[in-house]
């Protein structure tokens, strides 16, 4: 089983919507992905609540069955429009691939 966590913080304005907002449209968009993306097998999205400057804003947690799978979602349709949306609202962004 592969683990795919991937962490971002947002711009404080984009896409016409402040932080707050585009936070809890990107938690859906995310969501939804597994729906559509036969590969994920479980998706988790959590919004930070922690207030260290150090902190991220939002978190996906994702389980795929391989790293087939794991390439298979990530040029997925449904996850390029997901990733196009996300690209223009984030900041920064970090991933971390694991076998378990």
């Amino acid at each position: 089983m592969i683990i795919h966590i991937v962490m971002f913080t947002l711009k404080d304005f984009a896409e016409g919507k402040d932080k707050s907002e585009n936070l809890i449209i990107m938690k859906e968009k995310l969501e939804s992905l597994i729906d559509s993306v036969d590969q994920i097998r479980k998706i988790e999205v959590g919004l930070n609540i922690n207030t260290n400057p150090a902190a991220y804003d939002i978190v996906l947690y994702s389980e795929f069955d391989s790293d087939e799978d794991l390439d298979a979602y990530q040029i997925h349709p449904a996850h390029r429009k997901v990733s196009d949306f996300i690209g223009e609202i984030s900041d920064k962004r970090v991933v971390v691939d694991y076998e378990r």
